[in-house]
């Protein structure tokens, strides 16, 4: 089995993004399958492109993006994306789109088919904060998960393949407000390797309770 798992480079002015940099840190085989590691850029199309290329390259069972949430606590895998690019910043090529579909012929959202429960119970049976998140937001970021999710709606029917949202890296919070969230890149970096874990571990998903009040 072989699991593409891609990260961010740095975006918004920051010097690093924890996305790539706990990729980076990945063992080359996880529960038996190969890990390939893939830097992406921080620009709409541009990253889809990126990762459409690997596919091609590379035969993937499995595609995993990360990327950097700051303010989040926890690792969270991401269950839809959405047929949207709204930008309250500019990405890493000045690109700023407003109320602008990804795809003309996609559907107005994409469910991931990871097993995001499992995901999640992996994570905490190993004491590492996890949740299942049901927005992956109007950036960059749902702009890649929408990309492969479409991919495989349209080309690529036997691969599986979603997102994952990480907090910021704990150096990246020195100079933020006190109290912002953060946690070690081992943390996440181990984190993501049990991710990759569950899901070679895990046709299907498992019965957990989760979901969310508001």
């Amino acid at each position: 089995m072989k699991v593409l798992i891609t990260g961010f480079d740095p975006f918004g002015g920051e010097s690093v993004n924890p996305a790539y940099e706990a990729v980076k840190m990945l063992p080359d085989m996880v529960a038996g399958a190969e890990v390939i590691k893939l830097e992406i850029p921080t620009v709409y199309t541009k990253s889809g492109e990126a990762v459409e290329k690997a596919m091609e390259e590379h035969n993937p069972d499995v595609v995993i993006c990360v990327g950097q949430a700051g303010g989040r606590s926890s690792i969270t895998i991401e269950k839809v994306a959405i047929n949207l690019a709204e930008a309250r910043i500019k990405d890493n090529a000045g690109n700023q789109p407003m109320d602008t579909p990804l795809h003309e012929d996609g559907e107005n959202a994409y469910f991931t088919n990871l097993p995001c429960k499992a995901v999640v119970k992996e994570l905490r049976d190993n004491k590492i904060p996890a949740h299942i998140s049901y927005t992956a937001g109007t950036f960059v970021c749902n702009d890649v998960m929408y990309h492969v999710l479409y991919l495989i709606n349209k080309k690529y029917n036997n691969v599986r393949g979603g997102f994952i949202h990480v907090p910021y890296a704990t150096e990246q919070v020195v100079d933020k407000p006190q109290g912002t969230c953060a946690m070690s890149l081992e943390t996440i970096s181990k984190g993501l390797e049990l991710a990759i874990k569950a899901i070679v571990e895990n046709d299907k998903d498992i019965s957990l309770t989760v979901g969310t009040i508001m």
